[in-house]
């Protein structure tokens, strides 16, 4: 009787531990994780999925472009088992430094192209898009500029932020770079700052100085604007994408990926098949406001519609924005970093 309730109980406890596939008796593992997306933003799925697992997970957080070229630097001494990076340019230059691990086919098989790397290294979390935040009040419909090269032009002088030194910033220079060429996204690059283009730490504060007239314009994610209009629908700002195919419409990734030589795969894994879940896609798109990438997820409904975002966004294949360093490289020719 007695044998009978202890292989009870460990069946139970197998049970418990069934959702990730990983045993709940087994001792508790750690997983290292680099983050280059923002604690407030995913700490809360890293904490259901250490509830649901028992295992623990060491997040560093950083730039994402840095946190790429240190895990490059580190090579086979990384403490880290897996990478959440902010755009596909970290993640094609970590894939084309065969840091990246091939992941298993049953975590992308059913995610469309452009939510997945084409060499099977890495997979998109979550969808975003770039777009321009403008205020209602101060630009007139005729203002609205056709393509993000327009700003450059003397109606917009003083009136334009950007963020230089954050990674989806980045991300879209070098697509930028690889649709128009270097000597056309340097010269893009110069004379915004000629035409006085003002320098913001990050993607929230240009849509605060939409907001407070600080300036008119600003080049954001398609995600921040609709975090203040679910607090307050009249928040003074609104954002649109530029005429369609147009560089500035650049559809982004959040992806994510193993990192080569990991002794805890099984674990990195599952995370990534956590992050992929119904559960974990439903909170990124309500509470993170990004697009998900699972078809049987309902997107946020202030985002615009999934075929609106497709029509507005130029063909640029995501495995080819690695050239990072090129990019920091621009910018710092143009002495903007």
């Amino acid at each position: 009787m007695q044998n009978k309730l202890i292989g009870l109980i460990v069946l139970v406890l197998i049970a418990a531990g069934g959702y990730l596939g990983i045993s709940a008796v087994n001792e508790p593992s750690t997983l290292t994780l680099y983050s280059g997306r923002g604690e407030s933003m995913v700490r809360p799925m890293i904490e259901r999925f250490e509830s649901r697992t028992g295992i623990n997970v060491d997040v560093r957080y950083g730039d994402t472009a840095q946190l790429a070229v240190l895990l490059q630097e580190e090579g086979d001494q990384t403490p880290a088992d897996v990478f959440w990076g902010q755009d596909a340019g970290a993640m094609g230059s970590l894939a084309k430094a065969d840091r990246l691990a091939t992941l298993p086919e049953s975590l992308y098989s059913d995610l469309p192209p452009i939510f997945r790397s084409r060499t099977g290294e890495w997979v998109a979390v979550t969808g975003r898009a770039r777009t321009f935040v403008y205020s209602p009040e101060r630009v007139s419909e005729s203002e609205k500029p056709e393509s993000v090269f327009d700003l450059t032009e003397p109606q917009y002088e003083g009136r334009v932020g950007w963020a230089p030194t954050n990674g989806s910033f980045q991300s879209f220079v070098t697509a930028m770079r690889h649709e128009h060429g270097d000597e056309r996204t340097l010269e893009w690059l110069e004379a915004m700052d000629d035409n006085g283009v003002e320098a913001f730490r990050n993607n929230s504060s240009q849509v605060e100085g939409v907001a407070d007239g600080a300036i008119d314009f600003g080049l954001v994610n398609n995600y921040y604007l609709p975090r203040y209009k679910a607090n307050d629908e009249q928040y003074p700002a609104e954002q649109d994408f530029f005429e369609s195919g147009d560089i500035g419409n650049l559809v982004n990734v959040a992806g994510t990926g193993i990192i080569k030589g990991t002794e805890n795969r099984e674990q990195a894994v599952e995370f990534i098949r956590f992050l992929l879940s119904p559960e974990a896609q439903e909170y990124f798109t309500q509470e993170v406001h990004e697009y998900p990438v699972r078809s049987d997820v309902e997107r946020n409904p202030q985002l615009k519609p999934l075929e609106e975002l497709v029509n507005a966004a130029p063909e640029i294949n995501l495995d080819e924005l690695e050239d990072l360093e090129g990019t920091l490289d621009l910018l710092r020719e143009a002495d903007l970093i």
